[in-house]
């Protein structure tokens, strides 16, 4: 039976965190979860402590100063010690019980990478026009320069055997950690799937903190790792 590990990058999430951590919990398919704490000012890391005392697969890495989700992604790559590993975010925005239909492609020995997509079907909140736009031309640019056809290449939900990650050089701080993954994968020749997956996105006024200079940002780093390639 392969363990599974689920890495979750945090920043300032004192109000959803230990939800989410209890949804990941309720599922039964965790092994173990490892909180990346990037350098909170909330009380985040002491509700992350709280929960861990009394559920031992929750352990807790920390970051002195926020330093950007690639950080902290790679601090939890580097903790990890299971067999397929799975990225939650910490906001609410992704939902748990989709873990099932996310590692199905792996488990059966299908994939090496597991994307959730927002756009292939799964219910979800509708929001921002210009944010749906903005990730559709970020992803086309993707694939293009990885000869790659995914629909949502800026997904939260990414899922991984362990085994794809070992060695891979990974640089990005920030939101560009996601176009460099997957040029990265893309480069190395492993097998990509998509399942439609449900999305509660958040408003600004709730707490969303990607923006539009994090969109150039994934603009240079598809540019980037993606000429590279060629």
């Amino acid at each position: 039976m392969a363990k599974i590990s689920v890495v979750v990058p945090v920043y300032n999430e004192a109000a959803t965190i230990e939800e989410v951590l209890g949804r990941v919990r309720e599922t039964g398919i965790a092994g173990e979860i490892v909180v990346v704490d990037d350098g909170s000012s909330d009380a985040t890391p002491e509700i992350v402590a709280r929960v861990a005392e009394a559920a031992p697969e929750v352990r807790l890495q920390r970051h002195e100063r926020n330093r950007g989700k690639g950080a902290a992604l790679r601090t939890g790559f580097e903790k990890v010690t299971g067999d397929v590993v799975i990225i939650q975010d910490a906001d609410r925005e992704y939902d748990p019980r989709d873990y099932k239909k996310l590692l199905e492609p792996i488990l059966d020995g299908r994939a090496d990478v597991v994307y959730g997509s927002r756009f292939l079907g799964g219910p979800h909140r509708v929001l921002f026009f210009w944010h749906y736009v903005g990730n559709r031309l970020l992803t086309v640019l993707s694939n293009a320069l990885n000869n790659i056809n995914l629909s949502d290449m800026e997904t939260g939900y990414k899922v991984f055997r362990r085994e794809v990650l070992d060695g891979m050089p990974l640089r990005s701080d920030r939101f560009g950690i996601e176009p460099e993954l997957t040029a990265k994968l893309a480069r190395r020749g492993h097998r990509f799937y998509e399942v439609g997956i449900a999305y509660d996105g958040r408003t600004y006024a709730e707490g969303k903190k990607i923006g539009w200079r994090d969109g150039i940002a994934a603009l240079w780093c598809i540019l980037k790792y993606g000429l590279l390639r060629l």
